[in-house]
């Protein structure tokens, strides 16, 4: 094995695999514990009289979407969306993640040392590791650290060191001012204490942090919901963890680098049939019969080839972690 891969790391939490309700009930329940562990941290912060309240909007969607998407019609929908995902960033190749590294070419050194928290089959991470000195990829899901080893040996690299490990228990007095860049893809969904989250996140860096987040989801998906749940689409999985993250971010008075890019999704009609019940499974359970009525939505939208191509847009928020920090 040419990159280096540690499944058993001391300190871990949880080495058995979770339901997506464990996950949430086991996430949520490290809240005291999270918040106690982050007073070792000198990051400086504003001092404001007037605060935007986000807290309540981002309880309430949490509350919504807590415990996973019901999908009953196949018993194996979750390895089966695994793999659907490393297949597509391959045959795309990896343009999220090229596009990712140019956003980031602003600051980007070749002697970075980087930590990823959450790098999925490896979007990020394979054109990434072209570019830097070493990656640290921390990922608690064992299904995604298998992608992305497979991938890594195809692409051949061997300067990333993968982590199978929670996140939210890793030691912050061990990892401050570890790395050049702290960065997460298409993860704030996954995160109840998102302030706790950057505070982590600034605490291991001694050079900059880094969001990238999916920018709104296609019309396709609405008009699905909105059909089988007779209700109008209000926003109920957007991803929209960026915007809170920009408001806390700008309460501590970072300077944020914000751009854009679009890349392209292209799908088969059973991949589509799949991402498509995970949203909606979120508000309805998804058994054979709703499975099919979804298949019947979408497959009108197919190209002549049967495919299902679209174009998605992400945003890319990025600061400088050291000047903020007591010396």
């Amino acid at each position: 094995m040419s990159f280096r891969s540690r499944r058993c790391v001391p300190d871990f939490v949880g080495q058995q695999r979770l339901t997506n309700v464990e996950k949430s009930c086991q996430i949520i329940s490290l809240y005291p514990v999270i918040r106690k562990e982050y007073s070792i941290m000198t990051v400086k912060k504003r001092n404001l009289k007037y605060r935007i309240n986000w807290r309540d909007a981002r309880d309430a969607i949490l509350q919504e979407r807590i415990g996973g998407a019901k999908l009953r019609f196949d018993p194996d929908i979750q390895t089966k969306s695994a793999s659907d995902f490393s297949k597509r960033i391959k045959e795309g190749e990896y343009e999220y993640g090229r596009k990712t590294v140019e956003a980031f070419s602003g600051f980007l050194d070749p002697s970075m040392g980087v930590l990823e928290i959450g790098p999925g089959p490896g979007t990020v991470t394979v054109p990434l590791s072209k570019m830097v000195r070493q990656v640290t990829a921390v990922d608690l899901s064992l299904r995604n650290i298998s992608h992305l080893e497979e991938n890594l040996r195809e692409e051949g690299r061997e300067n990333v060191d993968v982590i199978h490990k929670n996140w939210l228990h890793t030691d912050d007095a061990v990892l401050r001012d570890s790395y050049d860049l702290v960065f997460c893809s298409h993860f704030l969904w996954m995160i109840p204490d998102l302030e706790g989250h950057l505070e982590k996140m600034e605490n291991a860096s001694r050079g900059y942090c880094a969001i990238v987040q999916p920018a709104g989801r296609g019309d396709l998906v609405k008009e699905v919901y909105t059909a089988i749940t007779g209700r109008e689409y209000g926003g109920e999985f957007e991803p929209d963890g960026d915007y809170f993250a920009y408001v806390i971010l700008r309460e501590w008075g970072r300077l944020l680098n914000v751009e854009h890019f679009s890349f392209t999704n292209t799908m088969t009609l059973d991949e589509k049939v799949r991402s498509t019940a995970s949203f909606i499974g979120r508000f309805v359970e998804v058994d054979e019969g709703v499975a099919g009525r979804i298949r019947d939505l979408v497959l009108p939208h197919a190209n002549e080839n049967g495919e299902f191509v679209e174009t998605n847009n992400v945003v890319v928020m990025w600061w400088e972690v050291a000047p903020t920090k007591n010396k």
